[in-house]
């Protein structure tokens, strides 16, 4: 029997053999694998480890395997999500302990390591750095067009909780006078509360991908609110940054503008978010020779979700990490 036996393997086997998925999962721990002579077992739910798997470019990540207990995985991007991706898996997102488990693969492996993706993480920037000298450090253009898109949407969001305390005043004058309630509605048939609801999707694109009826409650919804406007086009043209942007040098000058574009518009979210990007800048930029991506970190976090879906319940975190560590490691 194959040691990488999927959870849907083991249920179909079991039902093959008129067994119990369970009964036939804790025969196949106790009797069939090689889960009690693994070499990872005494350590596996705290760290695992292999050397083998390392390469020039990896991506690291964090996710929750059970009770949203967090692990930082670092996969290596050649192995495409397949057997030897997994790198290694440290329990928690804390710099030291990702480093010692790092530390454990040999000085002349990690020096050739050329590049690291990851998110804004400050512990596994350290732990990166520490770990693997020569890796240059590229924050993952997604988590900044992230925080772009929320600063857009805190604003759409404040002005929503604004049209609902208008609505509320207005229900308890029309009560206070006897008279039925009857709110405004626009030329698009949105109210002012709907309206700002029903835009939330049409401000993630751009105007050539809007449908017909998103162009009209655009024209009603700029009109009624400038700053969305003014916001809207600042995450267009943060996202036009990445999008036309083919040296670190074009990108850094693209990134000085938009910060001052920002600064002119004076609002407090993308304000905040401008001077966080700003302090991250020299990884961002890291992105623009290569365009690489922490996409492939995203990927194998959506299949240890999906393995972990399967089984369920992860009542044994070693047992359900050796099945992982077979599958990836």
């Amino acid at each position: 029997m194959r040691a990488e036996t999927s959870a849907v393997s083991l249920a179909l086997i079991a039902e093959w053999n008129g067994l119990e998925p369970k009964t036939f999962e804790r025969q196949y721990k106790d009797h069939l694998s090689d889960f009690h002579t693994w070499n990872q077992k005494s350590h596996a739910d705290k760290w695992l480890v292999f050397p083998d798997n390392i390469g020039t470019h990896l991506s690291l990540d964090e996710t929750s395997i059970s009770n949203g207990e967090l692990y930082s995985i670092l996969t290596n991007k050649a192995a495409k999500g397949g057997k030897g991706s997994l790198v290694a898996m440290v329990e928690g997102t804390k710099a030291d302990d990702i480093t010692n488990v790092l530390k454990k693969i040999p000085l002349s492996r990690r020096l050739e390591v050329k590049e690291v993706t990851l998110d804004f993480c400050s512990s596994m920037k350290r732990a990166v750095r520490a770990s693997f000298p020569n890796a240059c450090i590229t924050t993952d253009r997604f988590h900044d067009q992230q925080l772009v898109c929320e600063a857009l949407q805190e604003i759409r969001v404040s002005l929503r909780w604004k049209a609902i305390q208008e609505e509320n005043e207005g229900v308890k004058q029309a009560k206070l006078k006897g008279e039925r309630y009857t709110p405004e509605v626009y030329a698009n048939g949105d109210t002012k509360k709907q309206l700002l609801a029903r835009s939330r999707y049409l401000l993630f694109k751009p105007k050539s991908k809007w449908t017909i009826r998103q162009h009209e409650r655009a024209v009603v919804l700029f009109g009624l609110f400038p700053e969305l406007l003014h916001a809207y086009n600042l995450t267009m043209n943060f996202r036009n940054i990445y999008e036309t942007s083919t040296t670190r040098e074009q990108a850094h000058t693209g990134f000085t503008d938009w910060f001052q574009k920002v600064e002119e518009q004076h609002l407090d979210s993308f304000t905040t978010v401008a001077h966080y990007l700003h302090d991250h800048l020299d990884t961002i930029l890291n992105y623009f020779p290569d365009r690489s991506t922490n996409a492939s970190a995203e990927s194998f976090n959506a299949k240890l979700k999906g393995f972990r879906a399967l089984v369920r319940v992860v009542t044994d975190k070693k047992f359900f990490l050796f099945r992982v560590a077979k599958l990836y490691g």
